[in-house]
């Protein structure tokens, strides 16, 4: 009434999904001889933990190894290498600025110096009296000479940059100046030149 019924299967196609229904339950077995995974196989292959099982254990590894990544950026900043130095000073050109710098005399190195000289002047002699004039008259003579002498720096190292490289990376001769004001001593990198030994 509402069509022909579906024709039954074939006897040799039933007989042949029986014998592969039975293979498929048998253990270790999948088609063409390959052992089949056990299901624990599987999932234990697939699993990846979110969190580790040991917190303590993982958060002592982390921590050793930011000790030790910290004891290797330190190395850098004494030895130049450049494998390990911070972002700030990498580069052929940030190091050619930190060895041009070394390797002159800079009135900005002892700027510092001068300033803690007045605080202390400052506190001792009255602010009205004539000393105090020439004190601070004294220190505004040394701020101009370092503001000079920086003004100087900057051209001759723009200038060295250019013939070397061809080109000035952006950032690096203020790189160099702020460098000449710090004591060479307390520098980091630490300088790996001598006075008077500028990279060629």
């Amino acid at each position: 009434m509402f069509g022909r019924k579906k024709e039954a299967p074939a006897a040799q196609d039933v007989v042949d999904q029986q014998a592969a229904d039975a293979a498929a339950r048998q253990p270790g077995v999948m088609g063409k001889g390959a052992p089949t995974p056990k299901r624990k196989a599987q999932e234990a292959a697939r699993k990846r933990p979110l969190v580790p099982e040991d917190r303590k254990a993982s958060k002592a590894a982390e921590r050793a190894a930011v000790q030790e990544q910290r004891l290797k950026m330190r190395h850098a900043l004494d030895t130049g290498d450049e494998k390990f130095l911070p972002i700030r000073d990498k580069g052929p050109q940030k190091r050619f600025a930190r060895d041009y710098v070394d390797a002159r005399f800079s009135l900005g190195e002892y700027l510092m110096f001068g300033a803690l000289v007045f605080v202390i002047i400052s506190l001792v002699v009255p602010s009205t009296s004539e000393q105090m004039i020439y004190v601070l008259g004294g220190f505004w003579v040394m701020f101009l000479a370092v503001f000079v002498d920086v003004f100087i720096l900057s051209r001759q190292l723009r200038k060295r940059l250019i013939q070397k490289f061809g080109e000035v990376e952006r950032g690096t001769v203020w790189y160099g100046s702020m460098r000449s004001l710090q004591f060479r001593k307390l520098r980091l990198p630490k300088p790996q030149v001598r006075r008077g030994q500028f990279p060629s």
